[in-house]
């Protein structure tokens, strides 16, 4: 969607604005009376379930290429049109925001599984147009030739469908798709909710899509280069009143945008408000990215609980699968 296309009923702009001074005092009150909650040892009480859904892309499209922000006025004029875009491509499963979803023109979604939200990421009170902060062109630094090179031998394994287990992990409900575990945890098109809870010596993360679960072992050391994990090893601490959490040992399964077992991630949680949790992530990975990049947005309290994701329940995908590459198999060899 071109940013210019976008079009803004002018009366309602006015009407809109004339009540933002108002409201927007009342909320300063609001805010200058809140106090950070707090568990019983003392620290910043993150518990409770929130969102990270939001249409706002991991990067700034190109032609919002000169706005890392949008008013409130524009903010809604795109979200608007976003909102049409996304119900003319229903039934259509080769349109650009149904096949992201996944169907590749198989008509496996329609528009009421796209449940991404339906505004763009507020942080410091304006409407951001890409997660990516850092670069300042809200665009993931180009990758090494060592990761291209990476990722061409990954897409080759892809393509393996001799059994079961040579089947992407996603694929076979153990972990969500497109990073939504983390770290880091990204939005993504469905099952946006998170539940923390703390303890003094644990932060658990649980994670609306295929349940995952994080867990994050506070002032802790790392465990040996030769203890592996789907999601890494999670160690935290608290920086004032910030959840820091810094993971490593991640497996050669689940390589987030084909980085490398190199991969370090660090992850910044700080509640700024009742119903906000500011989450900034860095991604460190030499051996993938040309250099350290980081994400930011907001997790936004919602009402629980977290529904459990039966992903396998029902799902005859994986026999339809292996079975289409036994019948490929047998056509090529007439």
């Amino acid at each position: 969607m071109s940013y210019r296309s976008f079009l803004f009923v002018g009366a309602l702009t006015l009407t809109f604005t004339a009540f933002l001074p108002a409201q927007t005092r009342l909320k300063d009150v609001k805010l200058r009376s809140w106090t950070v909650p707090r568990t019983p040892d003392g620290k910043p009480d993150l518990q409770g379930v929130w969102t990270n859904a939001t249409i706002t892309p991991l990067e700034r499209p190109k032609d919002l290429a000169a706005k890392p922000t949008m008013t409130d006025a524009e903010a809604a004029a795109y979200e608007k049109a976003n909102a049409e875009e996304l119900q003319k491509q229903d039934g259509q499963s080769d349109g650009p925001l149904i096949a992201a979803a996944g169907s590749s023109g198989t008509g496996g979604y329609n528009v009421l599984f796209v449940d991404r939200g339906t505004e763009l990421a507020r942080v410091d009170g304006v409407k951001r147009t890409s997660l990516v902060v850092d670069p300042a062109d809200g665009k993931i630094p180009p990758m090494t030739p060592e990761a291209r090179q990476r990722i061409a031998g990954m897409m080759r394994s892809f393509n393996n469908y001799d059994s079961v287990k040579t089947r992407p992990l996603s694929e076979r409900c153990l972990i969500g798709f497109g990073s939504t575990s983390g770290p880091p945890m990204l939005p993504v098109l469905y099952n946006n909710n998170y539940q923390i809870v703390q303890t003094p010596d644990h932060v658990m993360i649980l994670v609306e899509m295929v349940h995952d679960a994080r867990i994050v072992r506070m002032n802790a050391t790392h465990a040996p280069p030769t203890v592996r994990q789907w999601l890494g090893d999670s160690i935290g601490h608290w920086d004032g009143d910030t959840l820091v959490v810094d993971t490593t040992n991640f497996t050669d399964q689940t390589r987030f945008r084909g980085s490398s077992e190199n991969l370090h991630v660090i992850e910044r949680f700080t509640r700024v408000d009742p119903s906000t949790i500011l989450y900034r992530v860095t991604i460190d990975d030499p051996s993938t990215f040309s250099k350290i990049w980081t994400a930011e947005y907001p997790f936004v309290a919602t009402k629980g609980p977290v529904y459990e994701y039966a992903c396998h329940e029902g799902n005859y995908a994986m026999t339809d699968i292996l079975g289409g590459a036994r019948k490929a198999d047998e056509e090529r060899k007439k």
